[in-house]
């Protein structure tokens, strides 16, 4: 076979699967973009919304005819049975609105829950790191919640609240390494086997990046449990301050890389 047409055959390749992963994704992603609880109260909400503008007009409109018929431009026959319409939609649009109520306080709170994006597949290296991630993530709220209340006034605010924001910024930096190894995955599967070697070094070292930043935030859950279990400690502050300072660092260092 011609060199160069065995060369275009293996680029049109690597190229048709980079792009399949990408399709793959996207599709992914907006499966579950209209499958997320709050897409589907919002489209309920805004269903709502049209019909109870649609009640509203025909109240407009019986109205309407209600005066025509006091001044008498109409019959008395529309005007009763205009009342009567103007009765039941009335009833109509009051149960449209509490309807709506009921789906914004749902979606309030929902609102007061993190989004978090779908986990990678099961046969991504960056799988087993994720889900320790978010169950790190759910134990750190629930400590730092603890540690916020009133009961345990050895706890500086200013302490926890430092604790709760660098856990957000270090969780979003560790999503951007995972979603970095991922890409780099799939380009190592549709690469053909003589440039796969530095591929897979680089997913080796991604994931070397993503345990060590786990790691790291999982200090931080350490360490606000200890200071829990210990809320009468005498410096709780530098025990929380000390792991927060650590996992920020580490956090600055993910984004560097990631640049």
């Amino acid at each position: 076979m011609d060199p160069r047409r065995k060369v275009a055959g293996e680029l049109v390749q690597a190229i048709g699967g980079q792009l399949q992963g990408q399709l793959a994704d996207q599709v992914k992603r907006r499966y579950a973009a209209w499958n997320d609880p709050r897409a589907k109260l919002d489209r309920r909400y805004r269903r709502s919304s049209r019909v109870l503008t649609f009640w509203l007009i025909v109240l407009a409109l019986l109205a309407v005819v209600g005066t025509l018929t006091l001044v008498g431009a109409l019959p008395v026959a529309a005007g009763v049975g205009a009342a009567l319409g103007f009765a039941g939609t009335s009833v109509l649009a009051v149960r449209t609105n509490m309807r709506m109520r009921g789906i914004n306080a749902e979606r309030q709170q929902l609102a007061a829950v993190p989004v978090r994006a779908p986990l990678p597949s099961r046969s991504s290296s960056a799988r087993q790191p994720m889900e320790r991630l978010e169950d790190a993530e759910d134990t750190l709220r629930e400590l730092l919640r603890q540690l916020d209340s009133a009961a345990l006034t050895s706890v500086p605010t200013d302490s926890v609240e430092q604790a709760r924001v660098t856990g957000v910024e270090a969780a979003s930096a560790l999503r951007a390494v995972s979603h970095q190894l991922q890409a780099v995955e799939r380009a190592r599967d549709t690469a053909p086997p003589l440039d796969r070697a530095p591929l897979v070094e680089g997913v080796r070292r991604l994931r070397a990046q993503l345990d060590e930043g786990v790691d790291g935030y999982c200090g931080l859950v350490a360490a606000a449990g200890r200071v829990l279990a210990e809320s009468t400690a005498s410096n709780p502050r530098q025990v929380l301050g000390d792991a927060t300072d650590h996992l920020a660092g580490l956090a600055s260092a993910l984004r560097e890389l990631s640049r």
